[in-house]
């Protein structure tokens, strides 16, 4: 029989482990919190960090170039033994033609395959085609690169004999290859996401499978769909090494797709492997052309999620 005394102790020491129980674990919650806000944190600060940099090297380089004829200045020559101008346009235009190339490639063939495997692939297919699909988001960017400098650029070459060895149309393809499985994965899963009672509805009214994946399907997932092209065209935007390797170094403000271009990653690229010397404006002029850079980016995913917000409110 157990002594009464020996219960009492027993629940008395049972209710001091669960208070130093309770006060460790209000301890934790009142750390967790702290040390969730430092890592996220982090991030933010890492943020300001990069503008702030990026902002205060800019000023510095516009101290020693116009602004006005940064901005809208048609030649871009900063090794020039004469004079040195830093007009951005050729720079943006380079970029803006691989970007456009790469945006008809990929959009096309990236829907196109996000329909099939949304609403035609069995879930055999889908298991092995979107996971392949996936992989060519893994290949570094430099096999792209070679990929289209010694492969696609003399197939080019025999349909347009006038193509360049660098030219704007091989690094365009290539980067709109690259971003096929960002297009593809994303509005596949979008669309996965539509409910099934929409579909079932429109094939009750008589509607094929087809119209049903154009005329429902694609209009109730096209803000998914908007945010994977917006996300892959900043992929394409930001491109460095296939544009390196493919495209050439010869900044041109034109509209010829057949010669030479250079963007603006590749001249920060070609700058940043030691040409120029700290202090100077083309050095200072890697932090003009990055800025410029993260413009471009915020303005479109600005532009993105005002657009994606209009056509969520409107479906």
């Amino acid at each position: 029989m157990v002594n009464p005394t020996t219960r009492e102790r027993a629940s008395v020491q049972e209710l001091i482990a669960k208070a130093g129980n309770n006060k460790r674990k209000k301890a934790i919650e009142k750390i967790i919190p702290v040390i969730l806000f430092l890592i996220a944190g982090v991030s933010v600060l890492t943020t300001i960090g990069i503008v702030a940099t990026l902002i205060f090297e800019t000023v510095t380089f516009f101290r020693q170039v116009p602004i006005l004829s940064f901005i809208f200045g048609t030649e871009w020559l900063p090794f020039s033994n004469k004079e040195a101008k830093f007009g951005i346009l050729p720079l943006i235009a380079g970029t803006l033609k691989i970007t456009l190339i790469a945006v008809i490639v990929a959009v096309p063939i990236g829907l196109a395959a996000a329909i099939y495997l949304s609403e035609y692939a069995s879930d055999t297919a889908r298991r092995i085609i979107k996971p392949v699909l996936e992989v060519l988001a893994g290949v570094p960017t430099i096999v792209y690169g070679f990929f289209a400098l010694t492969f696609v650029t003399p197939v080019l070459q025999t349909i347009i004999p006038d193509l360049k060895i660098f030219n704007a149309l091989s690094p365009g393809i290539v980067v709109g290859f690259m971003i096929i499985p960002m297009i593809a994965s994303l509005s596949e899963d979008a669309m996965s996401a539509v409910p099934n009672a929409m579909r079932e509805g429109a094939l009750a009214m008589g509607a094929t499978k087809f119209e049903v994946a154009i005329k429902v399907v694609l209009p109730a997932a096209l803000s998914g769909i908007l945010a994977s092209v917006v996300l892959a065209t900043s992929r394409a935007i930001g491109e460095t090494m296939i544009v390196s390797l493919a495209g050439g170094s010869t900044p041109r403000f034109d509209a010829n797709f057949t010669d030479s271009v250079q963007t603006m990653t590749a001249y920060i690229v070609q700058v940043s492997t030691g040409d120029a010397g700290y202090g100077t404006p083309i050095y200072y002029s890697i932090y003009a052309v990055g800025f410029t850079l993260f413009l471009f980016t915020l303005l479109m995913n600005f532009l993105a999620s005002r657009i994606t917000k209009r056509f969520r409110e409107a479906y």
